[in-house]
Formats: structure tokens, C-alpha cells, sequence
């Protein structure tokens, strides 16, 4: 890795004109010096969808999937967003994330339009779950390999609700210390993405030096809109006998239950 520099960036990434965005180092990610965590670029397309969606009067993303298609370098990033229905209530739409020429990864979504609706008292499983602790009671921590190099860790400030990182079963709050994009308050799903992406790495249980174990997706279902900046990432891994696991989280925000995430994952030997 490249190591600490005196100064970091105010944001994950910069407009760089025409849909364009210049990446900073603040998206670097634990795997390769040059590529970055897949949660900044996520957040920054759901950005885009959500901008798209907005004029239609559709405001909640319900689900957005990313497949990763390769590695996702720090340079600049061109999005394309295409609407591909949308109803009176409900939309889709699709992305692609470019740099250089190549598509990095692919998303699709659902967006709803937002109304108030009263529920009965006493559903099944209502009130909705809350994160195992609040994010004020819940103990400061760092990324295990945060202090190597300038990249994610100091992106992101952490909290432990529950667990320890990088030892199985666990949850994290997660709030943004910079911007997503330069000059603006993050949304509530730019949050949410942001943060979804690390359930694989929180939640580990193989050996990071020993093994890889790389998301070639992420796909998160919300039934309803985040508040607040804290967002809990619930998680755990699963891993199968042919090299194939699975990173499955719950989402929390201060008020309780928001959603859910799951990511496929592909293990290897380093």
C-alpha cells in the first residue's frame, strides 16, 4: 500500500464535467493499492438513480444490485443511467459504471414513490428490531488494516454495536467523515451503500492474510428511507465447500430495522 499522506481529500470523489467524477484516494479498498472499496462507487451510482427518479416524484430506492464486473480503479468514472419503467408508484432502473473505456459493473433498481399509510397495532415481528446498541453507546474502532494506507478506513468512522471486526458475526455503525461527493450532504441511500458493501469484510471469518474473499455483488432491500448519519451493518459470512460464500447483513439506523443486504462471494488462497 501507498501509506498515510499529510493531507486527505474532502471527498470520495470530485464532477469532473459531463457525468464524469474524478475518484480520490479516500475510495482506496484493502485488496489492491489501486482499486477501490466498491462502497464509494456504489453510493455514487445510487446517487445518480436517485437523481433520475426524483423528477418522476419517486423518492424511496427499494432495491438496488450491483454486479461487480471488475475491479473498479481510482481515475475517473463515467455513469450511465437508463430509466427502463416507470409506472405510476414504482420505477426501474438500470446503470453502468465506466472508466477507461470499459463497463465496471452493472445495477439495477426499484424506486417507489413514498405516501403515509397508518398500520395496524400488533402486526407479526412489528415494532421492527433495533441494532444490538445505540450508535452513542457503542465503542470506537478502526479498520484492522486501516493504519496502512490512506484509502476507505478514513472514509469511514466506525462504531462496535456488537463483535469484533474481522472475527465472525458482528455489527458496525458506520458514518461518513468525508463527503461522497464533493460539496454535498450524502442521501440516505448513498449512506446505506457506502457502508452495505463492508458487510463481507466485518463479518469475516477466514484469515485475511491467508485468503480472499472478494464480493462480486451487492444487492440491498430497504422498506423504508434511513435517518440520521449512523448507519449499523448487521452481518455475517457463510462460506460453502467450493469456494463459494455468502455475506448476509441486517441495516439498522438509530430507529431500528431498515433493511437487509447480501453479497456472493468468491474464496480464494492469497
Amino acid at each position: 500500500m501507498s501509506g498515510k499522506t499529510a493531507a486527505l481529500p474532502g471527498s470520495a470523489f470530485v464532477p469532473a464535467g459531463d457525468g464524469t467524477w474524478r475518484s480520490t484516494e479516500l475510495t482506496r479498498g484493502p485488496w489492491h493499492p489501486e482499486h477501490q472499496h466498491a462502497g464509494p462507487p456504489i453510493a455514487l451510482v445510487a446517487r445518480q438513480i436517485e437523481r433520475a427518479a426524483a423528477p418522476l416524484g419517486l423518492t424511496h430506492v427499494a432495491r438496488l444490485t450491483a454486479n461487480l464486473l471488475r475491479p473498479i480503479p481510482i481515475a475517473e468514472l463515467l455513469v450511465a443511467v437508463q430509466t427502463d419503467y416507470a409506472g405510476r408508484n414504482v420505477a426501474h432502473f438500470s446503470a453502468t459504471l465506466f472508466s477507461g473505456g470499459k463497463d465496471l459493473a452493472r445495477f439495477t433498481a426499484i424506486v417507489q414513490r413514498e405516501a403515509e399509510l397508518a398500520m395496524p397495532e400488533g402486526l407479526p415481528g412489528h415494532p421492527l428490531p433495533r441494532a444490538p446498541r445505540p450508535p452513542e453507546s457503542s465503542p470506537a474502532a478502526a479498520f484492522p488494516f486501516g493504519a496502512k494506507f490512506t484509502g476507505y478506513p478514513d472514509l469511514m468512522e466506525c462504531r462496535v454495536a456488537e463483535g469484533v471486526f474481522f472475527r465472525g458475526p458482528c455489527a458496525i455503525w458506520f458514518r461518513l467523515r468525508h463527503s461522497l461527493v464533493e460539496g454535498e450532504a450524502p442521501s440516505p441511500i448513498e449512506r446505506v451503500a457506502v457502508a452495505a458493501d463492508s458487510g463481507n469484510g466485518i463479518s469475516a471469518i477466514l484469515d485475511f492474510n491467508s485468503y480472499l474473499f472478494v464480493n462480486s455483488d451487492l444487492t440491498i432491500n430497504l422498506l423504508r428511507r434511513p435517518e440520521g448519519e449512523w448507519i449499523c451493518i448487521e452481518a455475517r459470512t457463510l462460506v460453502g465447500p467450493a469456494s463459494g460464500g455468502l455475506a448476509e447483513a441486517r441495516i439498522y439506523d438509530a430507529a431500528g430495522l431498515v433493511g437487509r443486504s447480501t453479497q456472493s462471494l468468491a474464496l480464494r488462497l492469497r
